[in-house]
């Protein structure tokens, strides 16, 4: 039987579920993902779609698209963020935060060349995405 990992928005209105594990960890660094967690870098949990399901509050979920890349999601009564959708990578990026009993254990830096916050932890750092997700497969120094 797979894990299922419970999470929140800030005010609780919205409850959302992770089943299994992640498909990867870490964090990012691009200037859009500063902005929407307004903090320095922001760490994410990516899952299969069909293993993330809202569970309460629905209702409330509001979604805002600057590109077609993310589909970032939070909560109309709270603002909390919950979690973004990834259509091109077939993806959805629970935040870290949202659920604190899923043990985060980032294996990855993306989009570090856009970083300002340098973080010396031995992770790979790429200078955009791998190039399994359209990036350019380049790494930069820590």
């Amino acid at each position: 039987m797979s894990k299922t990992y419970k999470g929140q928005c800030f005010c609780g209105a919205v409850e959302i579920e992770a089943t299994g594990e992640p498909a990867g960890m870490g964090y990012c660094h691009c200037e859009s993902c500063r902005a929407w967690s307004a903090g320095p870098v922001n760490a994410f949990t990516l899952w299969a779609p069909d293993k993330v399901k809202v569970v309460k509050g629905a209702e409330h979920i509001r979604q805002y698209n600057k590109t077609e890349n993310s589909d970032r999601k939070w909560c109309d009564k709270c603002g909390g963020h919950l979690m973004a959708g990834h259509p091109g990578l077939g993806l959805t990026d629970v935040y870290a935060a949202v659920i604190p009993d899923l043990e985060f254990a980032p294996g990855i830096h993306v989009n570090y060349a856009e970083t300002v916050l340098r973080m010396k932890d031995g992770l790979p750092k790429m200078k955009d995405f791998p190039s399994e997700f359209g990036g350019s497969g380049e790494t930069v120094p820590e």
